[in-house]
């Protein structure tokens, strides 16, 4: 009996181990059909998102483990209209620049069991609508269409977006289902990959 209860014991602290998912505590960011891109209301001031001045980070896990990295390639825009709300956010994304903790997991996104980068060398996102207010204390509430693995999806997440003097600040930590974009590789069948990723973006755009 002794035995029993430890092993017993033993068990139910490696399955809390194993089960601990990155994207539980995280909004979950809605997809849906993708929407019309329409101009600004208003021609605005745009400030420059670059590699050097901001991040786009993620988190992915298995039932046993996670992984971070981040895409160390990118550029974009704030089109900023006076407010966040007439204002337009887009970003182009070089996937082939995805690094992870990981060499050998790094070599393996690249594949087609993942972002396919030969196939899809770039994924985009454009704001479609700003609204105010958001979850988790975000000041605002993002739509847009991003396209990710050859597949185009609306994604509306919780930023805090903020503009003062020469900088624009957009910041997000929300998940995404991958397989809303055809991203299914499932690995082996005793350590599954979960279908949420969170993403982390640090936007520090610098007038241009």
């Amino acid at each position: 009996m002794r035995l029993g209860l430890v092993i017993t014991i033993l068990a139910g602290l490696i399955l809390i181990a194993a089960c601990h998912d990155p994207a539980a505590d995280k909004p979950k960011a809605v997809t849906g059909e993708a929407a019309q891109v329409s101009s600004p209301t208003v021609a605005g001031q745009k400030y420059l998102i670059t590699a050097q001045n901001s991040k786009i980070e993620w988190v992915a896990s298995q039932v046993t483990a996670s992984h971070s990295g981040s895409f160390q390639s990118f550029s974009g825009e704030v089109d900023y209209a006076g407010a966040p709300e007439k204002s337009r956010v887009s970003v182009s994304i070089d996937t082939s620049s995805i690094n992870a903790d990981d060499p050998k997991l790094t070599a393996h996104l690249k594949t087609p069991d993942f972002f396919d980068v030969a196939k899809f060398p770039k994924a985009n996102f454009v704001s479609t609508e700003i609204k105010a207010g958001g979850e988790s204390g975000a000041t605002h509430t993002v739509t847009g269409n991003l396209t990710l693995h050859g597949v185009t999806k609306a994604v509306t997440f919780p930023a805090t977006i903020a503009v003062t003097g020469n900088t624009a600040s957009v910041d997000a930590n929300f998940s995404v289902n991958r397989k809303d974009f055809g991203i299914n590789y499932q690995g082996p069948a005793d350590n599954i990959i979960r279908d949420q990723v969170v993403l982390k973006l640090t936007i520090r755009a610098n007038k241009g």
